[in-house]
């Protein structure tokens, strides 16, 4: 009988530890980004960040138009912890459509000015790009060039070479001018613009720049990575670039129009705490060389140096004014423009 006993209870034991398992290995945290910047420029910045901290990024890539609406679709159901978009006109949008949550941070308060980020908390620039004035060095001289404004002079008659209106970018542009100017003002320089115009306005700035060094026109307005990359691949590029409206009083010494890549954690964030970790990194030293040395633009954060190629154009003075603005008169601009006849 203690045999049998003594069998049974050996038996069991054997059922119990085959039945036992390992406890499952934990699972690195992850963060769901919607970004409508290239992965060339965000993957590696996202990879630094994970090194770092072991938080591994997924992301989507797509246009900021189809990156709203498909936030604005899920509600709070999206997966989506945070929301990376260029143009600060395109992050007020995400801001008023209620799809961005106000976060505050010592951290993001002491690197990035506040002009830069809204007065909210809902977004946060990350990386500045400056859009300005580009010329042939062969036919134009620098001395010959002011501000925006002076671009709709009989001067540069058939000598202007434009972006599509269609681009936030001149949205932007023209926001600010509405700001800066008055509407009636603004309006006035933008129908300048276009009767200036040597060739109906170009789909993007590399198209404006190959135009200005083909000989079709002498002037134009870009940002100016545009122009940095492509020094990269032809140095000898005969383009210059001049920094817009740094002189006179008011309105025409307002500095040059300033706007921004930018991030905000979406509300229907699962994983607040290390959105806001990721947040705050991206307006840090390693991610801010990244975004100035892989895009050629400008840091948010003054601690950091912008890239090589760029510091040969020296330093410029950026309009002041809160971007949120931009974004605010986003809708007036495109009447303007619409009215002028800037397509």
């Amino acid at each position: 009988m203690m045999q049998k006993i003594t069998l049974i209870f050996l038996a069991t034991l054997v059922l119990l530890a085959c039945g036992r398992s390992e406890p499952p290995e934990a699972k690195s945290p992850e963060l769901v980004i919607y970004s409508s910047r290239i992965e060339q420029l965000i993957k590696p910045i996202f990879d630094d960040f994970t090194k770092e901290t072991g938080i591994v990024i997924r992301y989507v890539t797509d246009e900021a138009g189809p990156l709203l609406a498909r936030l604005k679709a899920e509600g709070e159901n999206s997966p989506a912890d945070m929301l990376i978009t260029v143009d600060a006109g395109n992050l007020w949008h995400a801001a008023e459509m209620g799809v961005l949550q106000p976060i505050h941070s010592e951290v993001l308060a002491q690197n990035i000015p506040p002009a830069l980020r809204d007065e909210q908390g809902r977004w946060y620039g990350v990386s500045i790009r400056a859009r300005t004035i580009v010329y042939a060095t062969d036919r134009v001289s620098p001395d010959d060039l002011a501000g925006y404004e002076d671009l709709a002079s009989p001067e540069w008659s058939g000598r202007l070479c434009l972006r599509t209106s269609k681009k936030v970018y001149n949205q932007s542009l023209v926001a600010s001018m509405i700001v800066a100017l008055g509407a009636e003002k603004a309006e006035q320089v933008v129908n300048g613009w276009v009767s200036n115009l040597a060739v109906a306005p170009f789909a993007n700035d590399n198209k404006v720049v190959e135009a200005i060094d083909a000989g079709q026109c002498d002037v134009g307005l870009v940002n100016t990575y545009y122009l940095a990359r492509m020094l990269i691949d032809k140095p000898d590029l005969p383009i210059g670039l001049f920094w817009a409206n740094q002189s006179g009083q008011g309105a025409a010494g307002r500095g040059v129009h300033v706007n921004i890549s930018g991030a905000g954690i979406t509300k229907a964030s699962k994983h607040k705490e290390n959105a806001q970790r990721l947040l705050e990194w991206l307006s840090g030293p390693a991610a801010q060389y990244d975004f100035a040395n892989l895009n050629q633009e400008y840091p948010v954060n003054d601690k950091t140096a912008a890239a090589e190629l760029i510091e040969q154009w020296g330093s410029f003075r950026g309009d002041t004014m809160p971007l949120s603005e931009v974004g605010r008169l986003q809708g007036d601009a495109i009447r303007l423009m619409d009215r002028a006849g800037y397509r």
